[in-house]
C-alpha cells in the first residue's frame, strides 16, 4: 500500500524510497526492521530476497506507483537495492507524465 505524503520537504523518491522498504517488511517479509534496511543494502545478499520475491516485488510496485515495468526493465542492476528500483519507478513515473 502506498503512503503518500503531502509535506513539501520530502521529495517524491524519499516517499517511493519508503515505500519500498515497507514492502520488503510487510509484504516480503523481509526479517529486518524498516529503519534498519539501507538504500544500498543488497536485495539478495543480504535479504535473501529470490526469484519469486523479485516477481513479487515488481508487481507491488506496478501497483504502488502507478508505472508499468517492462521485461526490458526487469532486470538485476534495477533490483539491485531500494536505491535502483527506486530510480526506475522515478523514471518511469516521468517518462508516463511526459507521454500526458
Amino acid at each position: 500500500m502506498l503512503r503518500h505524503t503531502e509535506r513539501k520537504d520530502v521529495r517524491p523518491v524519499d516517499d517511493i524510497q519508503r515505500s519500498i522498504r515497507s514492502m520488503l517488511v510487510e509484504d516480503l517479509f523481509v526479517e529486518v526492521p524498516e529503519d534498519r534496511i539501507g538504500l544500498d543494502d543488497g536485495l539478495r545478499t543480504t535479504f535473501g530476497i529470490d526469484s519469486l520475491g523479485f516477481v513479487e516485488l515488481r508487481v507491488q510496485c506496478e501497483d504502488a506507483f502507478g508505472v508499468t515495468i517492462s521485461d526490458e526493465d526487469f532486470y538485476t542492476e534495477n533490483f539491485t537495492s531500494i536505491r535502483t528500483i527506486s530510480e526506475l519507478v522515478l523514471k518511469l513515473r516521468q517518462e508516463t507524465e511526459a507521454k500526458v
